[in-house]
């Protein structure tokens, strides 16, 4: 089966660079998107370098709305005071497609507790505003960047996808296999409020255990 062209929008980021690198390496084509085609470019060309020798690089750069516009499946990686209006870029090239958010709102300073925004969570705001056309799902938000670049470490998360469109789940569960790592069904897009506020939960206790990757587990399935 041929698999889904991937944008990664937030693709110069830690989690979104990382995840990016593990898709390529499973042989997706990737593209990065940043507000900037010279810094994805450079983003994409630094990736390419971190391959295998023995893999094609199927990783490049582009603009927000180019990367949306060309890929099958899109992947938000930005910081939730940015959605917005990298939403506004890209709404176009969204429409009919899968739209994967990992993004987490997040109120600094103090950034382990839980802050739901006025929309409920990042998840549902991305979806009023792309419409019902755009099949957004939430997940990734519960894992570490940490070790994402170094492909032989084992990821030690399940990661919750929550959304309203069966096949889109199923499509942010497969890319969390190809991965690494295990997907999990957990039910519709407003449950992403929960799936979103244990980022806070796991920052703060990263910052009690003086550790970087704490992360959660479905025991039982």
């Amino acid at each position: 089966m041929t698999k889904p062209t991937l944008a990664i929008i937030g693709g110069t980021g830690e989690e979104g660079s990382g995840l990016a690198l593990r898709w390529a390496a499973e042989g997706y084509s990737v593209l990065i998107g940043s507000r900037s085609r010279e810094r994805a470019d450079a983003a994409a060309a630094e990736l390419r370098s971190m391959l295998p020798p023995e893999l094609p690089a199927r990783i490049s750069g582009d603009s927000n709305a180019g990367a949306a516009n060309a890929a099958d499946v899109i992947v938000l990686s930005v910081p939730y005071s940015s959605q917005t209006g990298i939403l506004e870029q890209i709404r176009a090239g969204c429409q009919g497609k899968t739209v994967v958010s990992v993004v987490v709102p997040l109120k600094p300073p103090r950034v382990s507790r839980v802050w739901r925004p006025p929309g409920g969570s990042a998840a549902e705001e991305a979806q009023l505003l792309l419409g019902e056309e755009a099949r957004v799902v939430a997940a990734f938000q519960n894992i570490s960047a940490t070790h994402l670049k170094e492909l032989e470490h084992a990821v030690d998360c399940d990661i919750l996808v929550t959304g309203d469109n069966g096949a889109a789940k199923q499509t942010a569960i497969e890319l969390a296999r190809a991965a690494g790592m295990r997907g999990i069904d957990a039910g519709p897009l407003s449950n992403s409020s929960v799936s979103e506020g244990l980022t806070a939960v796991l920052i703060g206790i990263n910052i009690r255990n003086e550790v970087n990757g704490s992360g959660i587990r479905i025991t039982g399935v």
